[in-house]
């Protein structure tokens, strides 16, 4: 083979290698991608069959029942609140969204008390009552506040992650159930449509 054919045979196989290196990342890409969508849509799904299965209520059940004492020392029995639109908040002091939400609950609270809204907000925290307390004190927190016993963690599927939020209406049925962040505005809606049912 002559010298001018060699190097026209190593271009061309150069060439190739360049064509085919983008469609080989390509095509990897594409397959790392699959893999982890796949892997995202297996988790969820068992994220909530476990939910199911583990006994976190849902949408549509009944609320269960919750007992508690406030840090200000009265007693929630969450059946005694019938005939009211309730939310029941489970939140701790050290979580950064739960902190984030309650200026929004305290708003809302404030505005729709006097027409049948009720705010129970449980406290994971493991630290005591009084560090929850001075917290709610710091911040302006004035709506009731008790501190999440086993009984009550496990009755509402044992709140595995913070914060967590059942919206219960005037019936007693949990209407929305809110992993995460509940957005003033969205709970804004969510009660004044409750406060409106008989």
């Amino acid at each position: 083979m002559s010298q001018k054919n060699r190097r026209n045979t190593q271009k061309s196989a150069r060439q190739q290698a360049t064509r085919k290196r983008p469609r080989r990342f390509g095509a990897r890409l594409v397959g790392v991608l699959g893999v982890v969508l796949l892997g995202l849509l297996l988790v969820r799904g068992m994220s909530s069959g476990a939910s199911a299965a583990g006994g976190v209520p849902q949408e549509g059940q009944p609320a269960p029942e919750m007992k508690a004492r406030t840090l200000a020392g009265d007693r929630v029995v969450l059946s005694d609140l019938r005939g009211k639109v309730v939310l029941v908040n489970f939140w701790a002091t050290w979580c950064p969204p739960c902190r984030a939400e309650m200026p929004g609950f305290q708003r809302v609270w404030e505005e729709k008390q006097g027409a049948g809204f009720a705010v129970i907000g449980l406290s994971a925290d493991e630290t005591g009552s009084r560090g929850v307390a001075s917290f709610l004190r710091d911040q302006g927190i004035t709506y009731p506040v008790a501190m999440a016993s086993p009984a009550a963690k496990a009755a509402y599927g044992g709140v595995s992650g913070l914060p967590v939020s059942f919206l219960v209406d005037r019936q007693g049925v949990i209407q929305r159930v809110v992993l995460g962040v509940y957005d003033e505005s969205q709970l804004r809606k969510d009660v004044s449509r409750l406060l409106r049912r008989s």
